[in-house]
């Protein structure tokens, strides 16, 4: 159990569910936790032009193209509301380069200016943090039980990683 910690100390997090791994895959779904342990999630309707789909991609996170076409919510839609509950944040990510490529294009294809800002987790942790994430990671999975693999659900296991290697470290 992750003792109680100020809500200040806990950072937003991010991560990016993808139609694929390489060249051409763009964002599906978003998901968010926050420093009040609530999660959010966003499936995306593709663009017209979004048309990449790679199967090991969709084995992994679970969403369908059929779950999207039913389920996703339009690209303007989807940028608007992360810009109105980031706003003037910096959110962190453990896959940085992977998941602000993705939210960039979000928000070209959707038009709009992103205002906020995303951050590798290496910047929020110490030298002995970072020794004994492999271990906070496996402790926060362990406790999790059987995951899912989506945004959300990734974005609170990133959280509580986060929180367990400052309490390792201490």
């Amino acid at each position: 159990m992750i003792p109680a910690v100020r809500m200040a100390d806990i950072p937003i997090t991010i991560d990016v569910e993808a139609s694929g791994f390489g060249r051409g895959s763009y964002p599906i779904e978003v998901g968010l936790a926050f420093p009040d342990q609530q999660t959010e999630a966003f499936l995306i309707l593709p663009a017209p032009d979004w048309t990449h789909w790679d199967l090991a991609a969709e084995a992994v996170h679970g969403i369908s193209r059929e779950m999207l076409q039913r389920e996703g919510r339009p690209i303007f839609e989807v940028a608007a509301m992360l810009n109105a509950r980031l706003a003037g944040n910096r959110v962190f990510s453990d896959a940085w380069s992977f998941d602000t490529s993705w939210v960039g294009r979000l928000f070209d294809a959707a038009g709009f200016s992103q205002h906020f800002r995303i951050d590798t987790i290496r910047s929020l942790l110490t030298e002995a943090q970072l020794q004994v994430w492999q271990e906070a990671r496996a402790q926060v999975e362990a406790e999790a039980g059987e995951i899912r693999h989506r945004a959300a659900i990734d974005a609170r296991l990133l959280q509580q990683t986060i929180l367990r290697a400052r309490e390792l470290a201490a």
